[in-house]
């Protein structure tokens, strides 16, 4: 089979599905474009900025799309290539898309405040402490992993660690130059992005070889000084300058296969059993992640996307159309491995240092077929790539210190207020995970997280629903489903991991466990116990 027909099959399905299903839910949420969002009401010059269409895209899209929609499909294809497309499909359109579109209106009806404090009001603070606490024990697994991926990335390319580094530089300067110094956003971002190729350059003639266990140091000072500063200076034009190259790999990584029309070598399915994952159930569902639906997106979606979101109508499109997109990406990515033998993808992950050096080869070889030369392109994909782990990296640390904050407010003493202590505070934690394990040990944990925070954020979502009185059943059969995949998921990785002596990580897995079902009792207490008697929210 032609790798190409799998391709224009899934984007013509997704497609359908924006204006399809994308439309019913704006019916079913009552979305009145007339109605003033957050970014209006409560406009402050800071947080609360209402962005045009396409710029509050760019931010959306590059922070939701890091490692995952790359990581986790190629870790899932050992069952074939069939039941990672098919999941990925099928999870995005009724799942993933369904919760980002939600979490993202919930959080717009309530004043763009976080999930969270939307199960604050609806399920009470005992409530609130349990998500949060999930939150933080989520988002440390995130930057414990994205860590190592970073690592690994610019030790196997040397070129995109020193283009990163660049980046770096260029959206601090982008930074000024248009919120301090008032440059006209399309000329600055033309010079951006002319320089950002400049950077690409610099990392083909000056790559920088350096050692995994420093690079680990070097991301968690970077994680830690993108948490404190003003999100202008270094977050947003990071975010936005970075979506123009993720646009341009999809694009020259879609005309590469278009052109090459890869054939598809990969067994469509190898089993219901793997023996280095597991069971295809739950295990292809927790590891695939980000590509068909993720916990994280709720926190972006709810704690960034709503305070800026310039009109209700435009939610569809930023958040169900991200999330679309992001699918159609992971479908690119299992077309990345897709075309090489079983035998072939196990050697090339081994000898380029994880799924993302894995990617940036197969994704370099498709856009060798349009005239760029193979090395150059498999350069600029791994450099994308990094630059969006990195994205998700320090949105991760930062959101990581929000929820810190949140939650030991009037809880702990005062200083875990303060950014520095609160970043400090979480980041010591994903510090021990990513000097003491690796991608393989940590992924699938952090999977079954975060893919509970999603069912979690739709459970508020359904509570929500449920208090107003609106139809509910599209978001509670996502959320029972995934609180099914991922109980599941905890309960194996608790078994596996204590049979091969990781008691750490299965602890890990046993807390959230437990931390899950006590948030299912109270979910169940606030919809149909005492709670649920007098609280009424329009909407």
């Amino acid at each position: 089979m032609n790798f190409l027909t799998v391709l224009i099959i899934s984007g013509v399905v997704l497609l359908v599905a924006y204006f399809t299903y994308g439309r019913w839910l704006e019916r079913q949420l009552k979305i009145d474009p007339g109605r003033e969002t957050p970014a209006h009401t409560y406009a402050d010059g800071k947080e609360f900025v209402a962005a045009k269409k396409p710029v509050l895209l760019g931010h959306h899209f590059a922070t939701i799309a890091g490692g995952g929609p790359i990581t986790g499909p190629i870790a899932a294809v050992v069952f074939g290539w069939l039941p990672a497309v098919l999941w990925i499909i099928i999870g995005s359109i009724f799942i993933g898309g369904v919760h980002d579109y939600t979490s993202l209106q919930a959080s717009i009806r309530h004043k763009a405040q976080s999930i969270g404090t939307v199960i604050k009001e609806y399920m009470g603070g005992r409530g609130q402490v349990l998500f949060l606490t999930f939150t933080i024990a989520t988002l440390i697994l995130i930057v414990g992993v994205f860590m190592i991926l970073v690592a690994n990335t610019f030790v196997a390319f040397p070129q995109a660690a020193t283009a990163s580094l660049l980046f770096i530089g260029i959206a601090l300067v982008f930074g000024v130059i248009v919120n301090q110094l008032r440059m006209n956003l399309v000329a600055a971002s033309i010079l951006g992005f002319g320089a950002m190729l400049l950077a690409v350059w610099g990392g083909l003639t000056f790559p920088l070889s350096l050692s995994a266990t420093f690079w680990t140091f070097f991301l968690l000072g970077y994680a830690y000084i993108a948490s404190v500063l003003p999100v202008w200076v270094l977050l947003q034009p990071r975010d936005y300058l970075n979506s123009f190259l993720l646009y341009a790999m999809i694009a020259g990584a879609a005309v590469g296969i278009i052109i090459a029309s890869p054939g598809i070598q990969m067994p469509a399915f190898t089993g219901f059993y793997n023996e280095s994952l597991g069971f295809l159930f739950p295990i292809l569902f927790i590891t695939i992640a980000c590509g068909a639906i993720s916990g994280f997106h709720s926190l972006v979606s709810s704690g960034t996307t709503a305070k800026q979101l310039d009109n209700e109508k435009s939610g569809k499109f930023i958040a169900y159309g991200g999330m679309l997109l992001e699918a159609f990406m992971a479908i690119i990515t299992v077309g990345a491995v897709a075309y090489l033998t079983q035998a072939e993808f196990a050697a090339r992950l081994d000898a380029l240092g994880g799924p993302i050096g894995t990617f940036a080869a197969g994704i370099g070889h498709f856009m060798s077929f349009w005239g760029l030369p193979e090395a150059t392109a498999v350069t600029f994909t791994a450099l994308v790539a990094s630059a969006f782990l990195l994205t998700t990296l320090d949105s991760a640390t930062r959101l990581l210190r929000y929820a810190v904050q949140e939650i030991s407010e009037k809880r702990a003493p005062e200083m875990f207020q303060n950014s520095h202590v609160a970043t400090v505070a979480g980041l010591v934690f994903a510090a021990a995970l990513a000097l003491t394990g690796t991608w393989q040990q940590i992924w699938p944990l952090f999977g079954s997280a975060n893919q509970m925070l999603g069912a979690l954020a739709l459970l508020a979502v359904s509570v929500w629903l449920t208090k107003i009185g609106a139809k509910r059943f599209y978001v509670v059969i996502p959320m029972i489903f995934m609180f099914i995949v991922t109980v599941s998921a905890l309960g194996f990785l608790m078994y596996n991991n204590t049979m091969a002596g990781n008691y750490f990580l299965a602890i890990a897995a046993f807390l959230l466990f437990v931390l899950c079902i006590f948030l299912a009792i109270e979910a169940w207490r606030s919809i149909f116990g005492s709670q649920a008697k007098d609280r009424t929210v329009k909407m």
